[in-house]
């Protein structure tokens, strides 16, 4: 009961501004610059979602229903849907989802990039990226999210080169490539 108690209190205690003093604008135009350099060479689509703490319909299924770490990964998913990530084109969309209260890292990839990429290999991209959050390096740590995410996209779905003949709509920018900052 004393380590729900401490949980409930933690996520009161974060919020949006929290976020903002660890994303500075600065590294929010950066992480977005890489994203959208990243999607100029692949068709996939990457978003990025900070969240201070968990919603209160979300803090009252920890414990009876499920486990804490359970419900970081119900709201990934939900986030993965509500931002579009599930809807794209290729349906090779990746969420690079980060909860601050509990130092928590989901990372949700669509099935056509999903079936790629092993379970390993996103736990291991979570554990450098929580190494880097350790210390405070969050932008190193996104940084690299990005980069991972981008070489296996590249690899997997590289965009055509442009012929100069025609200007290929068929791969818009999808998704808008600004981190989500809750």
């Amino acid at each position: 009961m004393a380590a729900q108690l401490t949980t409930f209190l933690k996520h009161l205690w974060l919020d949006a501004d929290d976020v903002a003093r660890l994303v500075t604008t600065p590294v929010l135009r950066t992480l977005t610059e890489r994203v959208a350099s990243s999607e100029q060479r692949h068709s996939g689509q990457i978003r990025i979602c900070i969240e201070a703490s968990l919603p209160m319909s979300y803090l009252r299924r920890v414990g009876r229903e499920r486990s804490l770490t359970e419900v970081i990964r119900e709201r990934a998913l939900m986030m993965f849907g509500k931002l579009g990530v599930w809807d794209t084109a290729h349906n090779n969309g990746v969420l690079i989802y980060v909860l601050l209260a509990e130092h928590a890292i989901e990372v949700i990839a669509d099935r056509g990039m999903a079936l790629h990429i092993s379970p390993a290999q996103w736990k291991d991209l979570v554990s450098q990226m929580g190494e880097d959050f350790k210390t405070r390096s969050y932008q190193d740590g996104l940084t690299r999210a990005i980069d991972f995410v981008s070489s296996e996209l590249l690899r997997l779905f590289p965009r055509p080169p442009d012929d100069g003949l025609t200007h290929d709509r068929s791969h818009p920018n999808e998704l808008p490539d600004a981190p989500v900052l809750i």
